[in-house]
């Protein structure tokens, strides 16, 4: 028993599938490109600030609780400056865990493969 996609195919046919998937992606490109209408200039700022957020909350956080800690208990070592440091790098990977999932969403929506029309009819 053949399967369907063994026979082979009028050149028409295969030339109006053709054009069925190139109209598909193309609408799917449209309609993607009108629902991310607002993720412009605006958008960029958030992440900006997003991302800027992310990196300060922690430092400044640390840095208090280290000047908090060398004001209580002096001692050979600055916890300021090794809570700061710290600080940063918690926020430098929170900023990029953030960043890493913007570029995710944004990647699996530019390949997401074209939605089949369910009710187009030959």
């Amino acid at each position: 028993m053949t399967e369907d996609k063994d026979k082979p195919r009028r050149s028409g046919q295969q030339s109006r599938e053709d054009l069925r998937r190139l109209l598909a992606a193309k609408q799917e490109r449209k309609l993607r490109a009108i629902g991310q209408r607002d993720r412009n200039a605006w958008f960029g700022l958030g992440m900006f600030g997003l991302v800027g957020w992310s990196v300060a909350i922690p430092a400044v956080a640390l840095t208090a609780l280290g000047v908090w800690i060398d004001a209580r208990h002096a001692g050979p070592y600055s916890w300021t400056l090794m809570l700061l440091v710290i600080g940063v790098g918690l926020g430098c990977v929170n900023a990029w865990f953030w960043i890493s999932r913007e570029r995710k969403e944004i990647e699996t929506q530019r390949h997401e493969p074209p939605k089949e029309d369910l009710h187009d009819t030959d």
